[in-house]
């Protein structure tokens, strides 16, 4: 029996400029890792984490963005976004690198009642 808790990530940071953003992906993958039930909703400025492409390099930092592709691998799919961010930030959900659900406020309300423990970053 899998007594497992389940969890939600919250990103609301920046792929970069601080290490907030890195650390609640890599705790996604970590949690995965270890058969939790993990999802990650990226809200925000965190919306930018999941642009493809990433030039890291040139800033010399590692590329949070190789993380995220890596998702699937660790089968962490349920991962959302907010509709009200992308649509701040001019963008919309085809330009993202990874498949993900947008959802708007009354679904986020909604997600935050589903998960055990919300982390937020």
């Amino acid at each position: 029996m899998n007594d497992a808790k389940s969890m939600l990530v919250i990103i609301r940071q920046t792929p970069y400029g601080t290490s907030l953003g890195r650390s609640a992906v890599e705790l996604a993958l970590s949690a995965a890792t270890f058969d939790q039930k993990v999802a990650v909703l990226f809200s925000g400025n965190g919306v930018l984490q999941l642009m493809p492409e990433q030039m890291s390099e040139a800033i010399e930092v590692r590329n949070v963005g190789k993380l995220i592709n890596s998702f699937p691998l660790y089968e962490l799919d349920q991962v959302f976004v907010d509709a009200s961010a992308l649509s701040e930030l001019g963008l919309n959900e085809r330009e993202l690198a990874i498949a993900v659900r947008c959802v708007d406020t009354q679904a986020i309300h909604d997600l935050l009642d589903q998960y055990d423990h919300i982390l937020g970053f």
